[in-house]
């Protein structure tokens, strides 16, 4: 383990599981690396209120809120959404820049207009909440417009560090091409985060979660409008607690080594394999996005050249860096991965817990998609199997929360065996909400 930080900035910690014993010809190295952000950013869940921590010119907000002629129906819908942002901008610092953007066909800016952002503070505030009075619902869905307009917002603050967005639709993106939206998420990504949430249940989980997981931030359902203010308070909360952006996940391998996939697997499974960009010989930086107070768990395999027994090799190094514009990179912290060749059967054939568990939370959420997709095909007795495989893994590892979603779902006869029943009649709520939901992880039991 080791960790390096500035005074006035969070601690990183990095710490690696593995099980480094391989039997001879063996080439497979697991790790999980957890990585640990303490001091910097929230605690106790609510942010610190210091000067040396608390976001401000360094931080800059861009609230887009669906306005397409579906959020009408019901007639609450834009009511909600115009209390949930007046919430959310009511939990931003001071200094802080800021803006809110109308989505529909196009993108418009509600506040403070002409492409520009506005700085937090009472007066400010006040003025954005007047100006959400003027959001009405109408026209169409066109979120790659949104992302630009977004983008677009962000560049006028190249100063700002934290740059977060929060999204929110009602419906899917039905007025442009899907190479529309994948052009627009090519180009914002690395320049922003952003929590995207999806109100009712006439949205698409898969479109949303691409947009959330392209813009390294996260996706869930609010089904009900009224949920909407507590929902964006939360994440605006989350947001001000950020300290650090930009974070990468470098791994680097010795000669004749390669990564074979890095993931990110608590609080949420994302795979991160094909976002590498080289960072030097043998080098590859995954990005990780903005980091407060917390803690995040990396799967990492490396695929090593086999060796005879009693040989042993640094398979990988593992360091949180903040790379800078001159190309150089802060080392925030590192861990090790190790290989050792043995023919101890009991030793070569231990598999380390923490690998186990999340590659049974994995696991979890591939079953939950599969199942969710065969149900809707109209195949019952693969969506049955599916299911009943994923409650059998939630049990195991002790993921109550999905397994009060399963059983929305299904009706569970044995959990232990995965033994379940289609319910009849269920809800497009509760299918969304598992399927939404279904890459939360929990961590391994200490």
């Amino acid at each position: 383990m080791a960790s390096l930080s500035k005074p006035d900035a969070p601690r990183f910690d990095v710490d690696v599981f593995q099980n480094e014993y391989l039997a001879q010809g063996a080439r497979e190295v697991n790790a999980i690396v957890t990585v640990t952000a303490t001091g910097g950013g929230t605690s106790g869940g609510r942010p610190l209120t210091s000067a040396a921590t608390a976001p401000g010119p360094g931080a800059a907000v861009v609230l887009v809120i669906d306005c397409s002629g579906s959020m009408e129906y019901p007639n609450t819908k834009m009511r909600h959404a115009r209390e949930a942002t007046a919430a959310a901008i009511d939990e931003l610092r001071d200094g802080v820049a800021f803006s809110v953007v109308a989505g529909t066909h196009e993108a418009g800016d509600v506040y403070p207009g002409n492409g520009r952002l506005a700085v937090a503070d009472r007066d400010t505030r006040a003025h954005a909440k007047d100006a959400l009075r003027r959001l009405r619902p109408n026209g169409g869905t066109a979120i790659g417009t949104w992302v630009t307009k977004a983008r677009q917002l962000f560049a006028s603050r190249p100063e700002a560090t934290i740059r977060h967005a929060i999204l929110l639709t009602d419906g899917r993106n039905e007025h442009e091409k899907p190479a529309d939206l994948q052009r627009a998420l090519d180009e914002a990504a690395g320049q922003f985060t952003a929590d995207c949430r999806g109100v009712g249940t006439d949205w698409e989980v898969a479109e949303l979660r691409k947009i959330a997981s392209a813009l390294l931030g996260t996706v869930d359902i609010v089904a009900e409008p009224s949920g909407l203010a507590d929902d964006f308070r939360s994440m605006m909360t989350t947001a001000m607690g950020k300290q650090v952006a930009d974070v990468a996940l470098r791994v680097w391998t010795p000669a004749n080594a390669q990564v074979k996939y890095v993931k990110q697997v608590a609080p949420d499974v994302e795979d991160l394999t094909g976002r590498r960009v080289d960072a030097g010989t043998r080098a590859g930086d995954y990005p990780t996005g903005s980091w407060g107070d917390e803690s995040r768990d990396y799967h990492v395999c490396v695929e090593v050249p086999a060796a005879a027994v009693g040989n042993e090799m640094l398979a990988a190094r593992i360091s949180l860096v903040l790379p800078h514009p001159d190309g150089t990179a802060e080392v925030l912290g590192q861990g090790l991965v190790r290989a050792v060749w043995t023919d101890d059967l009991e030793s070569s054939t231990r598999i380390n817990s923490q690998v186990a568990h999340y590659t049974g939370q994995a696991e979890l959420a591939d079953s939950i998609r599969d199942g969710l997709e065969a149900h809707r095909a109209g195949d019952l007795d693969r969506a049955t199997a599916k299911l009943g495989a994923a409650v059998k893994l939630a049990h195991a590892s002790g993921n109550e929360g999905t397994l009060k979603l399963l059983r929305k779902v299904v009706d569970v006869v044995d959990e232990r065996e995965g033994t379940v029943r289609f319910r009849k009649n269920v809800s497009e709520a509760d299918s969304m909400t598992l399927e939404t939901r279904s890459t939360k992880t929990v961590r391994v039991k200490k």
